[in-house]
């Protein structure tokens, strides 16, 4: 089981208690409508299969949660998957927590575990009519390729143009984290 802590946010496996928080924090259309493999609308059962997903190593998924006296609450999830026969990078954050920094910060903390996994390239794909995601994929280093493909939403019901990104890191990466991100390139 695999845990990330950034500056502000923990990054941990999805459990069984969480089922009713994440309920509430991804049911919500302008999330879901913005995701390629969640459906609309997402319901509790959605939630428990996400749950009981199993993990693979080298394709972990997390909840993005804020530490606070009280807990951790969540506030989004982020994972790597795979994409047709390539690494693929994804990520929510509920709509009350946007704009705070969070999907950047999650989404550079995921691509140094990628390097450590010792993944060599990372795509991620933003829908065009979701702009804010393009600008958190540049901020943390992903680069256009140039592609704009179809790509299917199961909470839209229907396939839009999607924006394809990538990170290409030159050299594996050590465990402490201080290079991670200091060689990467675009292809």
């Amino acid at each position: 089981m695999m845990f990330i802590r950034s500056e502000r946010l923990f990054l941990r496996p999805a459990w069984p208690e969480d089922r009713d928080e994440l309920l509430s924090r991804i049911a919500d259309e302008r999330v879901v409508r913005n995701l390629a493999h969640a459906p609309w609308p997402y319901t509790g059962e959605d939630a428990r299969t996400f749950i009981e997903a199993p993990q693979v190593h080298r394709l972990p998924s997390f909840l993005v949660t804020v530490p606070d006296p009280h807990g951790a609450r969540i506030i989004g999830g982020c994972g790597l998957s795979p994409h047709d026969d390539e690494v693929n990078l994804g990520y929510w954050i509920t709509p009350a927590e946007q704009g705070r920094g969070y999907a950047t910060e999650a989404a550079r903390s995921l691509l140094g575990l990628a390097r450590v996994l010792g993944h060599q390239r990372i795509v991620a794909h933003h829908y065009i009519d979701n702009l804010p995601s393009g600008r958190v994929l540049e901020k943390v280093g992903f680069r256009r390729t140039g592609r704009v493909v179809e790509r299917f939403s199961q909470g839209r019901g229907y396939a839009s143009p999607s924006r394809e990104h990538e990170v290409v890191f030159e050299a594996p990466a050590d465990c402490d984290g201080n290079d991670a991100m200091s060689r990467r390139r675009a292809a």
